[in-house]
């Protein structure tokens, strides 16, 4: 099936620990990790640009006057729960469709209840999804999300919520990658010896029922998945705790999009963010998704001068050829707090 940007137009085809599934590592993913191409490139200075979302206004405003490459194509959409709903409307604004496979099976590359590992890091995941798609339809255009949840490396108690998306785009040869980290996310597990120690605040705090749940034996054993009902949740944590050799079962929060309203949410916010990168085209080549790969840090500190860790200048760059542009910071910050300076505050 297909969603279009306008259903009375034409739609062409253009030539987890061990609980914890799909968890974050502490290491943040590098900026630019998602270009096909080297990044060594001269880089060309541009002094306080406009921006809009981070972007280079006048590339934007440029890509306005003409056709987007996109315009008219229909992009393979590897899912199997639902993601068009948060994604369609987002594409449409290029005047894109998309067009979900029916026989793909984006969980052969991995699972979030664990039955099928993630054997690979997530970019890697999320682009081999994409290509799932791209292969099933025979279109030249996938899209794919991938999502990993786990505790801030830097907060440790609070979870957070990383969602990668990729374009793969093999009419201008690259990968265009944008992602998004958020604590809204409900995001839990639970061990419990008996259904009464799970309690409604507990269940509230969760989302249940709107949000569904997973009760599996503890430490190993059957799955029940997709549960919204109270009574089905009982049930299952009773079987579970039946097959446990400790006689407790976990309960986690169900993350598949479809299951899971506060990721959905999260995807098509995701995507409005990679639709307008997509908007910004390369000032060389003029090739879709022209944005930020790297970034220099260096900023000075407020009292002393000296450089720190903070963030500097930003890096933007095309993943279809070398174009590079250095940019100054998007939030217009020109001097660091020095509560993080390693002088002032050591």
């Amino acid at each position: 099936w297909r969603v279009a940007p306008d259903e009375g137009t034409a739609k062409p085809r253009m030539a987890e620990p061990s609980r914890l599934r799909r968890t974050l590592t502490p290491t943040p993913l590098p900026v630019g990790e998602g270009l096909s191409k080297p990044t060594a490139a001269k880089v060309k200075p541009v002094e306080s640009p406009g921006r809009a979302g981070g972007f280079p206004l006048e590339l934007i405003n440029a890509a306005m006057t003409e056709l987007h490459p996109y315009a008219g194509a229909t992009i393979a959409l590897a899912t199997m729960h639902g993601k068009a709903e948060a994604l369609a409307p987002a594409f449409a604004m290029l005047g894109a469709s998309l067009e979900v496979p029916e026989s793909i099976d984006t969980d052969a590359l991995g699972t979030f209840s664990g039955e099928i590992p993630r054997l690979q890091p997530p970019l890697e995941t999320v682009i081999a999804k994409a290509r799932l798609a791209m292969t099933a339809t025979g279109l030249p255009l996938g899209l794919a999300t991938e999502g990993s949840f786990g505790p801030d490396p830097l907060i440790g108690f609070v979870s957070i919520h990383r969602e990668l998306a990729v374009l793969v785009d093999d009419l201008h040869g690259q990968v265009v990658c944008e992602w998004r980290n958020s604590h809204e996310t409900n995001f839990a597990s639970h061990v419990v010896g008996h259904a009464s120690e799970l309690d409604a605040t507990r269940l509230a705090r969760w989302g249940f029922p709107s949000h569904a749940l997973i009760v599996r034996a503890e430490p190993q054993g059957p799955v029940v998945k997709s549960l919204r009902d109270r009574s089905a949740l009982d049930a299952a944590i009773a079987a579970c705790i039946e097959s446990s050799p400790t006689r407790q079962a976990r309960v986690e929060t169900d993350m598949r999009a479809h299951l899971n309203p506060t990721r959905m949410s999260q995807i098509a916010v995701l995507g409005e963010r990679l639709v307008e990168r997509l908007r910004c085209r390369c000032p060389r080549c003029r090739a879709p998704g022209f944005g930020r790969i790297d970034v220099v840090t260096g900023l000075p500190c407020g009292w002393c001068g000296r450089p720190t860790a903070a963030v500097l200048a930003e890096i933007h760059g095309c993943a279809a050829c070398r174009e590079r542009l250095r940019l100054p910071r998007s939030d217009g910050l020109r001097e660091c707090d020095p509560a993080h300076c390693d002088t002032c505050n050591p």
